[in-house]
């Protein structure tokens, strides 16, 4: 029987939100499933992007801010965020990259797969995973990629670290996943989702941490099924001698967040209540600037201060 643990979402420094918007719809071919702010900090917007019927495992947020600073790399961080396509999709995205003028380094095989890289309008670092799996996830038929090659969702996404012991050891006993394969310079964990099942570790020896800025991976998050899953996997990691927060209500998902002694920073998310709750309808998802209730008196006030984002 398949499980349901993986990668929920993965969160992102950006800059302008318009190029963002830009790169996530029009050149991935993603689905603006939900437009809102940051709720640490009301002027920023916070933007998901996701497959088609935004499936825990397909969604990328970012909140934009164009006056930051480049990111830099280095151990710590989440260095690369995967997605996966149809197997015989790599080709296509190569011809499209190039014609778009889309930085991309040559085709390589890890672990059985291949693997496209290629880098966002902030310089983070993106991958196109073949996959087999991918065609059991429905491509979204309003997507500007044809079906038979669009993005489904996450493959997985690389940690980069220097002492993973720690980190591996919160994968597999809290999130669900498995050591699968191993070589000198790279640890693969895996689940059995068709989602998001899959974590590489970077084994560094680098010195320097990565510091944050555009293209910083903000955090990671995982797959819990609901709450009560979320308070078992809560209790797992306070068990660890690790502080996470307490539960906090995204109105999307309730969540948890904590910081791994690899230096990343993790959350955990519900699989529920999910993008369509906030919306109107399912065809309106995205469309219209979400406010959770206690900024709803501040709307006009808010709207006002955030770029006018357009994905039309």
């Amino acid at each position: 029987m398949m499980n349901n643990k993986g990668i929920h979402h993965i969160s992102i420094i950006s800059g302008d939100p318009q190029v963002n918007a830009d790169f996530y719809v029009k050149t991935l071919g993603l689905r603006l499933v939900l437009k809102t702010v940051n709720q640490d900090d009301p002027g920023t917007y916070h933007l998901f992007y996701a497959n088609g019927e935004g499936q825990p495992g397909s969604s990328i947020t970012f909140f934009p801010w164009s006056m930051a600073i480049q990111a830099k790399p280095g151990t710590g961080t989440v260095s690369t965020v995967s997605f996966t396509v149809p197997e015989g999709s790599c080709d296509f995205w190569i011809d499209r990259f190039a014609g778009m003028d889309i930085k991309f380094d040559s085709p390589t095989d890890r672990f059985g797969k291949k693997v496209l890289p290629f880098y966002d309008p902030d310089g983070l670092k993106l991958e196109l995973v073949e996959d087999q799996k991918a065609a059991h996830i429905p491509a979204w038929q309003g997507s500007t990629v044809p079906a038979e090659h669009s993005i489904r969702g996450f493959w997985g996404s690389n940690l980069r670290l220097t002492d993973y012991s720690a980190t591996v050891n919160i994968l597999e006993q809290v999130m669900g996943f498995k050591t699968a394969e191993e070589n000198d310079h790279e640890l693969l964990l895996t689940t059995d989702s068709h989602l998001g099942h899959s974590i590489i570790i970077e084994k560094s020896d680098e010195p320097k941490s990565g510091t944050n800025g555009r293209g910083y991976v903000h955090h990671i998050a995982f797959r819990a099924n609901d709450e009560e899953d979320l308070k078992a996997m809560r209790k797992k990691v306070l068990e660890m001698g690790l502080s996470p927060t307490p539960l906090i209500d995204r109105h999307v998902f309730m969540s948890v967040y904590f910081q791994t002694p690899g230096g990343v920073l993790f959350e955990i998310a519900t699989d529920g209540p999910g993008y369509k709750s906030v919306a109107e309808s399912e065809e309106e998802m995205g469309k219209k600037l979400f406010l959770p209730p206690w900024l709803e008196s501040r709307r006009d006030m808010i709207e006002q201060r955030l770029q006018p984002v357009s994905v039309e």
